[in-house]
């Protein structure tokens, strides 16, 4: 099938197989490796990419499914002025270790700012309910989301 869609803001045109995800396409033929595989069940939140803005699992989501659209990945995010804001809070509060989770949560974080769902802690914790971090404890994560929602 053929696939046409804008990926951190450049057009890409590729051939694609019917069942091939979103996340392999942007891993093994655009090489870009920030979203990861994990669970492969949507539940870590390790491969979320946006896409149109809101968070997708990419380990779920067909490629075709993002024809027309806008896709942003971890790399797109990191070429903007806003992500310095970002990546001090998570600097800061010591928010990363493995740096495994950290792409899915950033732009789960962005998401959820740009649509004005960080207005409290519960909205913190109910928004990034699908992102889980083996590393570092949540608590700094959440400190970092809240510096962030400002």
């Amino acid at each position: 099938m053929d696939l046409c869609l804008t990926v951190n803001g450049h057009q890409v045109r590729e051939r694609v197989e019917p069942h091939e995800l979103l996340l392999d396409f942007l891993r093994e033929r655009l090489r870009l490796t920030g979203a990861k595989r994990s669970c492969d069940v949507q539940v870590c939140g390790a491969c979320t990419v946006l896409v149109d803005g809101r968070p997708v699992s990419a380990c779920n989501y067909l490629a075709v499914e993002a024809e027309g659209r806008a896709v942003l990945t971890v790399e797109g995010f990191a070429q903007t002025p806003e992500f310095e804001r970002f990546e001090g809070a998570f600097v800061r509060h010591a928010a990363l270790q493995c740096g495994y989770c950290t792409p899915g949560l950033l732009l789960t974080l962005k998401s959820l700012r740009d649509a004005g769902e960080l207005r409290s802690e519960d909205d913190i914790r109910h928004g990034l309910d699908g992102n889980l971090c083996r590393c570092t404890g949540y608590r700094s994560i959440l400190q970092a989301a809240r510096e962030v929602a400002g």
